[in-house]
């Protein structure tokens, strides 16, 4: 199924993975191939602070920046599409292709696409190139979605960006039946950003899908499809099927696809593509994947396979048995941009890699923000998430009670967010957050009291409210007895947490 070739002399690709794959006894057999991965165990550890940039010092640069914030808001949102590439293609048509001035990474699926673009930037960088990153949507400051050298732009260079296209947004907004959206704007900055610093590879992050998102004018080297599932179902497909279609797009002619663990409708899908285009395939649990994993202080011990062998002994600053998959998939990716498995044999340089897993960070994603009791934060927002949330915070915390703090989008599978969430939280309290999109917090506890029952939900529609309520019923357990707060359902309600607990 992959014609990614590997020398006599090197380590069998599947060796090590046939014990993880006759584990999987109780599942589908071909879906254990595809989805095989590593055992975990129970500790406690606490995940490192990670920073996201806080507004403007400077009171000009800040009324500037939210300047540039109001017109930008002006468009359509994130949530409204026209499912097509024409704005978009007209746009960087005029600013020259800037697009095509670096090779890049291109990152689908549905789950943890930031997470492995921040350690494919990470790790891309620990090998001395200059790195443009574009992720969406930002957990604190809208600068957090254009990142060069693995630090957001400034607000000054973001203000300065946009200016400079602008003009060519008038005249694309002008020629097109409807105007540039938020998204295809914020796009083209980044695409201009990269091409002006210059970088020497582009890490992007898809806003949403594939084939008609924005962000597809690249022609990536590298396709990779992190974890599917349902998501979008409205715009993308109710099935797999429909929506690894969708994701699909991103494969481009001749290009090396990473495939993480996938159901089996969906890497048919993905694996049908990669034969139209003649891409070269390599599949998590096959030719790469994670062969250990071992919880330790603050994140997680892992010995990987890659493309090119084995790295063991890697620390990874990050909670959770989906982080370590991830951490597998961005491996691989940057072992394909470098040729690693088609043009040489030999893996990356061993200690580079491991002081760039070292390095990694996530904002809000399993991040301690308080002590006593400790809060985390996490963005997780559909059910699949919520389920790797849940089992990672099992994994690597040792609450004796567990608080949530759930404020969700009124487009999401609340019900299905809440019932993956429900086996761990002693008590949730249901909020919302500042956003149009952000569901009712009434209607949200009408759905959380069917879940969990009506004694175990409270309702304080003020954010700042129910974070101190959470903090109040964990701390009803004593200072030393062990209980904590989760706040989560949405990546602006993580935000919006985080500044209120004085991150950022």
């Amino acid at each position: 199924m992959s014609d990614l070739p590997h020398e006599n002399d090197q380590p069998d690709p599947l060796d090590g993975f046939d014990e993880i794959i006759e584990a999987e006894t109780t599942r589908d057999p071909d879906l254990a191939v595809i989805e095989a991965g590593s055992r975990t165990l129970r500790t406690q550890g606490g995940p490192a602070h990670a920073e996201a940039p806080a507004r403007p010092a400077d009171p000009e640069v800040d009324k500037a920046l939210r300047e540039v914030e109001a017109e930008l808001a002006t468009r359509w949102g994130e949530t409204k599409l026209e499912p097509s590439v024409t704005r978009i293609a007209a746009l960087v048509d005029v600013l020259g292709e800037p697009q095509r001035a670096y090779p890049s990474i291109h990152i689908t699926g549905t789950n943890g696409k930031t997470s492995t673009a921040r350690m494919i930037e990470v790790l891309l960088g620990a090998f001395e190139l200059r790195t443009g990153r574009y992720t969406s949507p930002h957990v604190q400051s809208i600068t957090e979605r254009i990142s060069l050298d693995g630090a957001p732009i400034s607000a000054e260079r973001f203000i300065e960006t946009y200016q400079d296209i602008k003009p060519y947004i008038e005249m694309v907004d002008a020629q097109q039946e409807y105007r540039l959206s938020f998204f295809e704007v914020l796009t083209g900055m980044a695409y201009a950003a990269f091409a002006d610093a210059p970088v020497d590879v582009a890490v992007v992050e898809v806003g949403m899908g594939g084939s008609w998102d924005a962000t597809n004018v690249i022609d990536a080297d590298v396709a990779v499809i992190t974890p599917i599932d349902l998501d979008h179902t409205d715009r993308l497909g109710a099935t797999h099927t429909e929506i690894a279609t969708e994701k699909a797009g991103i494969i481009k002619q001749g290009a090396t696809v990473i495939m993480a663990q996938q159901p089996v409708d969906a890497a048919q899908v993905l694996l049908k593509k990669a034969v139209e285009v003649d891409a070269t395939v390599a599949r998590e649990g096959l030719e790469f994947g994670v062969l250990a994993r071992q919880v330790a202080v603050g994140g997680q011990q892992l010995t990987l396979r890659g493309l090119g062998g084995e790295y063991p002994e890697l620390y990874l600053p990050l909670h959770g048995a989906y982080q370590a998959h991830n951490a597998a998939v961005a491996l691989a990716a940057v072992e394909a941009f470098f040729g690693v498995g088609a043009l040489r044999a030999d893996p990356l340089d061993i200690d580079t890699v491991r002081r760039a897993f070292a390095a990694v960070s996530s904002p809000g994603r399993l991040e301690v923000v308080r002590h006593s009791p400790t809060v985390v934060l996490d963005a997780a927002h559909n059910p699949a998430g919520a389920r790797a949330t849940a089992e990672a915070v099992a994994e690597a915390f040792d609450f004796s009670r567990l608080i949530g703090v759930v404020g969700a989008s009124g487009d999401k599978n609340v019900r299905g967010l809440l019932e993956a969430f429900e086996p761990i939280f002693a008590e949730v309290v249901v909020t919302q957050n500042s956003s149009h999109r952000a569901m009712d917090a009434d209607e949200l506890a009408a759905v959380a009291v069917e879940v969990f029952g009506e004694e175990r939900v409270q309702v304080e529609p003020r954010l700042p409210d129910a974070l101190e309520a959470a903090i109040t019923l964990a701390e009803e357990e004593g200072e030393f007895a062990g209980g904590g707060v989760l706040v989560t359902g949405s990546v602006i309600t993580v935000g919006e947490a985080r500044l209120l607990l004085g991150k950022g």
